[in-house]
């Protein structure tokens, strides 16, 4: 998803007059984010790094620089490179331009892609990667905002983090030691992964602090859950004035056993992650076993961590207060990126196959809309570049679907992903009959879902957690302001895929969070979107 950055001379970068009256940007965070635009946008057209060499006149190894955010840019540069891309990537001064979408619906799709890494995986084993002393690349991370918040993050602490010249491998290098006192609150209040540095910091530091976190707007979530299961390394943690003020209390102890009052994916992870950091063994009871949990794990082995009972909700977790190991690791495939195109196939009535799909992390969802009358084709299993994620290639086709007979509502792994349950809304507002869906953990994301009514969708709110979804819908195209919550933002844009007729969604940025390149992967399994802005 491109976008357009404004730079003003209140931003980092220091915008200084050059001899030949251009205006050359120092490297820095907004420099880096311009070359991000500039690598989404070039990926949009299809180009190589070369190729767009050719066009702006320049080197590919000047190009790869500039998307890595290592090269100095003028006016006359960005100008051509706007020009060879045909997208208004940076403006000078003024109000930002809001980024929006317009759609041309009704369109069927073919051909495959394949799943990208998970963004959630990748959060959290860049959260990991502190406790590691030595180097670790992750290879195949998703190019995405939630993933850029992080790193500058950590950057701020004093680590190395850069990208291959490729844009392929992510290589972490934690310092000896950590810059607290200089961490990015901005970048740090925009995320709630911010949490996930928790467990790592309580295994090096006896007292720190963090901003508080950010992230969608789905609704209060209490970070109690956490501090629960962090209190047994000695965690404590007081909110002050817009940060966190944690203590940690070290009372020598070897072993501890944790009961989670949450089965919740990030607060697994953080007991995980200070178990890792602490000497001794730590039993942790009532875990998600969800895939970037396993993510995490698969990870900390390599780091020489001992884990028992990866994939269930009991793990016995050997730490090390010392970790020192350079490693490679493969983020697996993400199972809701997965959905996201699968609905998209769905709801426009298309034979669309998706590849690389954690198939372990989507035998419910396939479960239920085999119920729903989903004629599709499951692959043979093969593994992941990780080898240990099992993937397949499913192909969907145009089918005559039902509303199931009993409710569709999320669980905890091994049930219905809670990230995915937004995409049946959609696809039941194409079914025949009525469908109750139950958001039971969010009580402010099933409210953002009524927008799919201008669309012509039937969608009726019970109460803040349940929908009744009447069908089949026969969408027609409208504008919509894009909701602030990642799933109901392309839940909205996939409805405007199968709508006919023009549509515009506005301000999407958000989607930018969790999806890299979404927009132009659609177009090129046939869709029609375009990007504007005013």
């Amino acid at each position: 998803m491109t976008d357009t950055t404004t730079l003003t001379p209140s931003d980092s970068p220091a915008l200084d007059p050059t001899p030949t009256g251009s205006i050359a940007v120092t490297p820095s965070a907004p420099l880096r984010e311009v070359g991000a635009l500039i690598r989404g946008a070039r990926q949009g057209r299809g180009l190589t790094q070369a190729q767009l060499a050719e066009r702006v006149g320049t080197s590919q190894s000047a190009v790869n620089r500039i998307e890595q955010g290592g090269q100095n840019l003028s006016l006359e540069l960005l100008a051509r490179i706007s020009g060879a891309l045909d997208q208004q990537l940076v403006s000078i001064g003024g109000a930002p331009q809001r980024s929006h979408l317009r759609v041309q619906g009704g369109r069927k799709l073919s051909g495959s892609i394949a799943v990208n890494s998970s963004k959630n995986g990748a959060v959290a084993l860049l959260c990991a990667a502190l406790l590691n002393r030595g180097v670790t690349r992750l290879h195949k991370v998703a190019r995405i905002v939630e993933v850029d918040r992080i790193i500058d993050v950590l950057r701020s602490l004093g680590a190395s983090v850069t990208w291959s010249a490729d844009g392929e491998t992510l290589e972490i290098i934690a310092p000896a030691e950590l810059r607290l006192d200089a961490i990015d609150a901005d970048a740090a209040r925009r995320t709630r992964s911010v949490l996930m540095f928790l467990g790592p910091l309580s295994g090096r530091f006896d007292s720190f602090r963090l901003p508080y976190a950010g992230g969608c707007d789905l609704g209060t979530r209490t970070v109690e859950p956490h501090l629960i299961a962090l209190r047994p390394f000695g965690v404590g943690v007081d909110a002050q004035a817009g940060w966190y003020d944690v203590k940690v209390a070290r009372d020598g102890r070897t072993t501890r056993s944790i009961v989670l009052t949450e089965r919740g994916d990030t607060v697994t992870e953080n007991a995980i992650l200070a178990a890792a950091a602490h000497d001794g063994e730590t039993v942790i009871r009532n875990a998600s076993p969800n895939y970037m949990v396993q993510d995490l794990c698969f990870y900390l082995e390599l780091l020489g961590i001992r884990i028992e009972g990866i994939g269930t909700t009991t793990l016995r977790v050997t730490g090390q207060s010392e970790i020192r190991a350079d490693v490679d690791y493969w983020p697996s495939e993400d199972p809701v990126e997965a959905m996201s195109l699968l609905t998209a196939g769905i709801v426009t009535e298309s034979t669309l196959t998706v590849t690389h799909a954690p198939i372990e992390f989507l035998e419910i969802e396939l479960a239920t809309l085999a119920e729903m009358g989903l004629v599709f084709d499951v692959s043979e299993e093969y593994p992941a570049a990780n080898g240990r994620t099992r993937l397949v290639d499913i192909t969907v086709h145009p089918s005559k679907l039902r509303a199931p007979i009993d409710k569709i509502h999320a669980m905890p792994f091994p049930g219905l992903n809670i990230d995915n349950l937004p995409f049946f809304v959609i696809i039941a507002a194409m079914a025949e009959g009525t469908t109750l869906v139950h958001d039971w953990v969010y009580e402010g994301r099933a409210i953002h879902l009524l927008d799919l009514t201008r669309l012509g969708a039937s969608v009726t709110l019970r109460d803040p957690h349940r929908l009744d979804v009447s069908g089949p819908a026969h969408l027609s195209g409208a504008e919509v302001s894009c909701p602030p919550a990642l799933r109901p933002a392309v839940v909205i844009l996939l409805a405007m895929l199968a709508a006919k007729g023009e549509s515009v969604l506005r301000n999407v940025d958000i989607i930018a969070r969790g999806y890299e390149g979404l927009q132009e992967r659609l177009v090129s399994l046939g869709a029609s979107i375009d990007t504007f802005r005013d």
